[in-house]
């Protein structure tokens, strides 16, 4: 068509998921999101990870209800700011987020921003999935080597590390060439973390009421002698974790509202898949290791000095049993890999669209290299910085929309030409600031408090700025063809 002149081909070629195709929120949106944050990497390292927390008692320095109203927070904001605007950009267009972020990002810029980004940290994803899951295995495996339940030191192994090859590449190949036969059984496999949770919670809620956050956290021993921190701390902690973790699930939003028939699906499924499934999961992760260190057991080992902050760690001393806890582990690692397999695909997927004449095989193998590698140095094991990345990458692309929501009272305007300056530096000084806290060592030790939602504020607040600078919207027939 003539008016479509001056739309690139893979927009041109886009072509909505018509209503037909869509299903009520409990079938798609809700489950799905639920089965993300019901992933063991999530829900352990919440607690555990010294590169965001680094002071005695984690989470649980300033209590339990301090920590609980803390999750709540941040998984109300993942819902209301996150994802929910991108989600009704999807249900109105019918169109993936590769196509939406083409009104904030331009119809060249938007081929970077979000579209190709959001496929190569699908490799930094795939290797925090090899690294944890190889050491979840390795329990029953029994390779040397592995990460040190108190102070999360990674030791690694020629074992460990063939480990960690063999599922990289299982996934990639999986991927390519058996995603169809993970899908069968990936719906109910998250039914397996979600029974561990039940259980860990029911065998350890005794102690909770016996729990004393001062005396957790005097006992717990950190590097550098950091004091415990108060509750804005956790409150910032929180966000930085959850939001950062959650980022690009939020701007993948859109693809979600892609399947949701009206407002009512997109709002049920963030409230249940992303807000009620982040608050189960953190939650019962904060009331497991709290109800076990109120226990007499936990109590005498605080005595000892001995604090595990990770629910997965202390699996061997709730059930009394190794074999039992590296069975549990090993059980939980399963559940893992369609997750490695799913985010193998949506690589594949995003650099196939971006360069359609590289071959994927040759695109996902650079990928999984990089992943493995990753892995094996043990860089994706440090979830704080790893997240802060990623939180620093997506979190003003998803204020950024949002603003775009904001902006065009709901309505998607469509394409616009070339790169969108709007976009483009919004995103920058949005990334600059998600990032700073990974360098606040050049900065006096100063880092920015819940930076990734930083990043979303400034992603937004400048995107609205710089409203009247924007590039001209394209004619583009679809952007006519909205839902109400």
């Amino acid at each position: 068509m003539q008016q479509n002149a001056a739309v690139p081909s893979y927009l041109a070629s886009a072509k909505p998921n018509p209503t037909s195709n869509r299903a009520p929120w409990y079938k798609n949106t809700a489950p799905t999101y639920a089965g993300i944050f019901l992933w063991f990497v999530f829900w352990s390292g919440s607690l555990f990870d010294k590169g965001i927390a680094n002071t005695p008692g984690g989470i649980l320095s300033a209590g339990v209800g301090v920590a609980l109203g803390s999750v709540l927070v941040a998984a109300l904001l993942c819902h209301v700011g996150f994802y929910y605007a991108p989600a009704l950009f999807g249900r109105r267009t019918g169109l993936p987020l590769y196509i939406v972020g083409t009104s904030t990002f331009g119809a060249v810029g938007g081929f970077l921003l979000p579209g190709l980004l959001m496929g190569l940290l699908q490799f930094g994803w795939l290797a925090v999935n090899t690294f944890f899951s190889a050491n979840a295995l390795n329990g029953m495996i029994g390779f040397e080597g592995g990460i040190d339940s108190a102070t999360g030191a990674f030791q690694g192994s020629a074992g460990l590390y063939a480990l960690m090859v063999i599922w990289g590449i299982a996934a990639v190949v999986t991927a390519l060439k058996g995603i169809k036969y993970v899908a069968i059984f990936s719906t109910y496999l998250p039914l397996i973390p979600l029974g561990i949770l039940i259980v860990l919670v029911a065998k350890t809620i005794g102690g909770l009421g016996s729990f004393d956050a001062a005396a957790f956290s005097a006992a717990h021993v950190v590097d550098g002698g950091a004091a415990a921190m108060g509750s804005f701390g956790v409150f910032a902690f929180a966000l930085t974790y959850i939001v950062g973790f959650f980022a690009t699930a939020g701007a993948a939003g859109v693809d979600f509202g892609t399947n949701s028939r009206d407002k009512k699906d997109v709002a049920m499924g963030g409230l249940v898949g992303v807000a009620g499934a982040i608050f189960l999961t953190i939650g019962a992760s904060i009331l497991i290791v709290a109800g076990f260190y109120g226990s007499p057991e936990g109590q005498a080992l605080l005595k000892e000095g001995l604090v595990i902050l990770n629910p997965m760690e202390l699996m061997v001393r709730i059930f009394g049993s190794e074999s039992a806890a590296n069975w549990l582990k090993f059980a939980l690692a399963v559940t893992a890999f369609p997750s490695a397999c799913f985010c193998s695909l949506i690589a594949a997927n995003s650099i196939r669209n971006s360069f359609p004449k590289v071959n994927p095989w040759l695109s996902c193998g650079i990928g999984c290299a990089v992943a493995v590698g990753l892995a094996i140095t043990g860089i994706a094991g440090k979830c704080g910085p790893v997240f802060q990345f990623i939180g620093a990458s997506f979190g003003p692309i998803c204020g950024a929309i949002t603003m775009e929501y904001i902006l065009c009272k709901g309505r998607w305007s469509g394409p616009r030409a070339g790169v969108n300056p709007a976009g483009w530096v919004a995103w920058a000084l949005g990334f600059i600031v998600g990032i700073q806290p990974n360098f606040a060592a050049y900065c006096n030790g100063f880092a920015i408090p819940a930076a990734p939602v930083a990043a979303f504020i400034v992603g937004a607040v400048v995107y609205a700025l710089l409203s009247k600078a924007q590039s001209a919207v394209l004619p583009y027939p679809q952007a006519e063809e909205q839902a109400d």
